[in-house]
């Protein structure tokens, strides 16, 4: 079927990976786990409950949620721009029957996959730090494939942009990790002044920070459909600025 050829993009990059699939791994999830136990384990022992959960509990969730951020728009940056420029590897699919929506897809399915995966290893392992996940945990499953797809589709964007891979460091410096540092992993949202709060929580990360914490706990609260409807539109609009903007880059 057309409609699926783009999971050929996604077994092409898949094969690759396997070749290299521990190395990537310690790469996407050292920092989290590490954040997890330091900040949990060490500082967190310091730090009084919050709603209800020691900060270890807190931070975990949200963890699992930048694991996701982080695997997904690495693979579609250095990965997909190395695949781009070096590799010429974008050319070679482009010679096949596929099309450039096929090439987008594909590379934005396989990032988020990515995402998806290194998210449900750190799930796995919140048992071994003491954090036990309810049944709800379950819907963890599209609602970070959801996340993966805006990272992956968002990476591709700065792909699209980028010259050479010192381009990154802005993309990484500049919106990864603010996003990491204030999107609700570390601190309550709800402690900021209100109008700061409220541009934070129209920005992609939160408010699947906060849907995986309470899928995490099954304890649900606030505007949950506003916070469902965020990372899809957004994913919406980057995956098409993604295909825009790679069209614009191979057709010259």
């Amino acid at each position: 079927m057309k409609i699926l050829r783009f999971t050929k993009v996604w077994l092409r990059n898949y094969r690759v990976w396997r070749k290299n699939i521990m190395a990537t791994l310690v790469g996407n999830l050292g920092q989290p786990f590490l954040f997890l136990i330091a900040m949990g384990y060490g500082m967190g022992r310091d730090i009084e409950s919050i709603n209800g959960l020691s900060y270890l509990q807190f931070i975990a969730p949200g963890l699992v949620a930048s694991s996701v951020m982080y695997s997904a728009a690495f693979e579609t940056t250095y990965g997909s721009y190395t695949r781009l420029s070096l590799q010429k590897t974008y050319e070679a699919i482009l010679m096949t029957p596929l099309t450039i929506t096929d090439l987008v897809l594909g590379e934005i399915a396989w990032g988020a996959s990515k995402g998806l995966f290194s998210a449900l290893i750190m799930v796995a392992a919140l048992p071994l730090f003491g954090v036990w996940p309810s049944p709800w945990a379950i819907g963890l499953i599209p609602l970070l494939l959801v996340s993966g797809i805006f990272f992956a589709a968002l990476g591709l964007i700065m792909t699209a942009l980028a010259t050479n891979y010192e381009f990154f460091n802005y993309f990484i410096s500049l919106i990864i990790t603010p996003l990491f540092l204030f999107s609700g992993i570390f601190f309550p949202l709800d402690s900021l002044a209100p109008p700061v709060q409220s541009a934070f929580l129209l920005l992609p990360l939160p408010p699947v920070v906060d849907l995986s914490r309470m899928l995490t706990y099954g304890r649900f609260e606030g505007p949950l459909l506003l916070k469902i409807l965020i990372p899809l539109l957004s994913s919406l609009i980057t995956v098409w600025l993604a295909k825009v903007l790679i069209e614009r880059r191979l057709i010259k």
